[in-house]
């Protein structure tokens, strides 16, 4: 088996997947996040300059998830087509909500009547807050396990993603990126506009940090497999410990209006309740509530040792391409946001 810096190439591709993914909710999450609070923003003048904040990097940010989509399907063929067809609906719900908000973001400037802006407002907020929703739930329910055959074919109905588990997931994963979205408007803005967001900052802070505390104690209480692994590995502790100080830290960061340390504690904690979802997780990718042996793990669903060679190096000139663009759209476009007639 094929081994990159001491690690074995399954591992090393779902340590990829995750890292892209996290990236993606990262940068589209605020993006999302800046979307679900449009609407508590009253002034037209208000709402066109949260859009703005987010107009020159929203569509940029969106790259992550064609990327994990891509690299999913490159190195775990199998758990990609197992996912999208389990997940049929609500990856349907989801992609809508993504043509939703991109029209939306585009549509709403092109004509100057109210009830054009509002309606698109209205849209705007609805397929956020759709997306952020059903990110969620899919991550609750793959967290949990899914009703899967041994033939690797989804046996459940749609109703059975709806559990209490993956609604909660769904809802503190809408708390997270409205905070994390917050905080990002509220870095890019001035005067009132920056003191009404103040105030949204720490209303969704208080909301995210009710929602992972309500999620923490029903993960300890009904998936023991996360007490089991830190049990198992001691060293591990510092995950869950790292991520109290993090959101301790946003809370600390925002009473200060140190508004960029918040943003980046707001990252961290994202990145480390991924870290999380994989120690859950690995190695298996998809769990079955059947049986254990119907379980699509990192080995059994994994591409030719050949392909995921081959994939890692285009993954390795890839992926720092991307960052790179990034970095580049997010240093030329710093700074508050200033209205002009090129302004969405």
């Amino acid at each position: 088996m094929g081994h990159f810096l001491g690690i074995d190439y399954p591992t090393c591709w779902f340590l990829l997947v995750g890292a892209v993914f996290t990236g993606y909710i990262i940068l589209d999450g605020f993006d999302l996040g800046a979307g679900m609070v449009h609407l508590f923003l009253a002034k037209e003048e208000s709402r066109r300059i949260a859009l703005n904040a987010i107009g020159p990097v929203w569509d940029g940010n969106e790259v992550w998830i064609v990327i994990g989509g891509g690299s999913l399907f490159a190195g775990f063929p199998e758990v990609y087509a197992s996912l999208l067809s389990a997940f049929y609906v609500p990856f349907i719900l989801f992609l809508l909500g993504v043509i939703f908000r991109a029209i939306s973001i585009e549509f709403r400037s092109k004509e100057p009547m109210l009830w054009w802006r509002r309606m698109w407002d209205i849209s705007y907020t609805c397929s956020s807050t759709l997306i952020a929703f059903l990110l969620g739930v899919i991550l609750g329910n793959v967290t949990e396990g899914i009703n899967m055959g041994p033939d690797h074919v989804f046996r459940g109905s749609f109703m059975e993603f709806l559990n209490p588990y993956a609604l909660l997931t769904g809802v503190t994963t809408v708390a997270l990126l409205m905070m994390h979205g917050a905080i990002y408007l509220v870095m890019k803005t001035e005067n009132r506009l920056y003191a009404k967001l103040t105030i949204i900052v720490k209303n969704t802070t208080i909301f995210f940090v009710i929602m992972i505390l309500l999620t923490s104690f029903y993960t300890l209480l009904y998936l023991p497999k996360m007490a089991t692994v830190i049990r198992d590995y001691p060293e591990l502790f510092v995950v869950p410990v790292m991520m109290v100080l993090a959101v301790a830290n946003i809370t600390r960061q925002i009473t200060k209006r140190k508004y960029l340390y918040a943003f980046i504690s707001s990252a961290v904690t994202i990145s480390l309740l991924m870290i999380l979802v994989a120690m859950e997780l690995y190695p298996n990718m998809l769990v079955s509530t059947q049986s254990p042996a119907n379980n699509l793990t990192v080995y059994n669903a994994c591409s030719s040792q050949k392909t995921l060679g081959i994939m890692l190096v285009v993954a390795a000139i890839g992926v720092p391409l991307v960052v790179a663009y990034t970095t580049f759209v997010f240093i030329t476009f710093k700074g508050k946001v200033k209205l002009d007639e090129m302004s969405y």
